[in-house]
This record gives C-alpha cells, structure tokens and sequence, in this order.
C-alpha cells in the first residue's frame, strides 16, 4: 500500500487520471452519492442560469441541473462504453485465440476477415450496425464493440504465436495434454498481458464514439440525459449558453485523457515486466 502510494506522489498526473475516473465510476453507477436531484425536473425561473454555487454546470433551457444530468449521464455513456469494451474483448480476444494457435487454414480465414473489418472506418461501419440493430444505448454499445473486434483479434494473435513456441507450452503438448487445455491453461494467461492494455486503451475509445454516436441521436429517447446528447441539446443555445455544451464535452475530453493516462501507465508497467 505504501509502495503504491509513494508511486502515485512521483506521478501526480496519474494519481489525478486515477482519481477523476473513479469519480466518473461513482457517478455512473451510484449517482446518489454525487447529487439528489432529479435530472429530469427542471424549474421554469432557473432557466439557462449559468455555473454558479447553486448549480455548478448551470442550468439548460428548461431549469434543469446540468451537474445533476451529467453525473445521471454518466450511468448509461460508462455502461455502455464499459459493454462496449467487454464485447470486442470477448470476441476479438477468442477469434485472436483460434487464429494464432491453430494456424493454417484457420489463421488465413480469420485474418482475412480482421483485415475487412479494418479497410472500414470505425465510425462508418458503427453506424452501418445501428441501422441494422436500431436506436438504443444497448445498440450504440454493440455497435461500437464489434469495431474494435478486429484490433483485439490481431493483438491476441500476436501474443499466441509469441507464447506458442515457448518451452512450457512445448512440454505441456508432448506430455499429451488436450489443445482446449494447452490453450487455456498455459497459453491464454501468458498472452493476455497486451489484450489487457489494449482494453485500458479501447476506454477512452469507446467513450468518444458512444458518445458521438449519441450526439448523432442514436443513443437513448429524450429526456434521458446521455453526455453525447446534452452536448448536442445545448448546439442551439452556444451563443448564450456556452455552458451546455462547453461541461459535458470538457467532462468526455477529461475522461478520455484520464484513460489514456492510466492505460499508459499500465502499458509502461506490462512492458518492465518482460
């Protein structure tokens, strides 16, 4: 405990990256904690106020707390960019799997494939999936993670091929051992370092496209507050009301830098490892 405090004191930048994120978890997934207002009651009098002590972000064009629809914001943008992650981990991670170990036939198949899914921009081929999946935050998560499949398969492949040929892998086939059990037991842990920074990385992503992609209008109904959305509510009101959409997109920028930071960390961490 003292070893990690010490490493944060040396690294004040990562310390407050750290610090902002787990702010950013609370309010995502105990936003009581944070505020007890109701994001969706406004007040006709309070109306396009700006930051002040009573209402921190200001208020929008209805008397709403723009603080209290960010933090009530920040459920559904973290859970889907967290779903997100998990579905181009899962998917990507097992193609990557198959791809290295097995080779041949497999390898060439899936990699073609890996290399279709890059030739199409990420935002283009998200867009392409909500079409076809519809509106929704679940969609707009969906989505955005079946584009970071391919980055996923490509590292895990990497990692398998490195692993593969190691002399403990080598041991465990020749002493009979199942493929299922080599692959999961013995090559999977040793290759899964990389997949792991490559998720850290994917966050701050993630965040930015379901955060677009809600500022398209892709994301969840009004009046359900999203960060993509309230950026996009407050376009109307830019010239008198800075604040609407200057605080949500200075709270995505904060994240997004503050997950690169940490996922940078880890990266330089993993690497003094090997």
């Amino acid at each position: 405990m003292l070893r990690a405090a010490g490493y944060l004191l040396r690294r004040p930048g990562l310390a407050l990256s750290i610090l902002l994120l787990l702010t950013v978890l609370v309010a995502a997934f105990f936003p009581t904690l944070l505020t007890s207002d109701n994001p969706l009651r406004g007040e006709v009098a309070e109306r396009l106020r700006g930051p002040s002590a009573d209402h921190w972000f200001g208020t929008d064009q209805l008397g709403r707390d723009l603080f209290t629809r960010m933090v009530h914001g920040a459920a559904l943008s973290l859970q889907a960019t967290v779903l997100a992650v998990a579905v181009g981990l899962a998917s990507g991670a097992a193609l990557g799997l198959v791809s290295g170990f097995f080779g041949g036939r497999t390898d060439a198949v899936i990699m073609r494939l890996v290399d279709l899914a890059l030739a199409i921009p990420a935002l283009l081929l998200a867009l392409a999936l909500i079409t076809a999946l519809g509106f929704g935050t679940v969609n707009v998560a969906l989505a955005v993670g079946a584009t970071s499949v391919a980055a996923f398969a490509r590292v895990t492949r990497a990692e398998v091929l490195r692993v593969r040929t190691a002399v403990f892998v080598e041991a465990a086939v020749s002493c009979g051992a199942r493929r299922d059990q080599v692959l999961l037991r013995h090559v999977l842990p040793h290759a899964w370092g990389p997949v792991l920074v490559l998720a850290a990385l994917e966050f701050g992503t993630a965040v930015l496209a379901v955060s677009a992609l809600s500022f398209l209008g892709f994301g969840a109904a009004p009046p359900t507050p999203e960060w993509g959305s309230l950026v996009s509510d407050g376009r109307t009101y830019l010239a008198t009301a800075w604040w609407l959409t200057t605080m949500p997109g200075l709270t995505v920028v904060a994240t997004v830098l503050a997950a690169n930071r940490v996922a940078r960390a880890f990266e330089g961490e993993q690497e003094k490892g090997r």
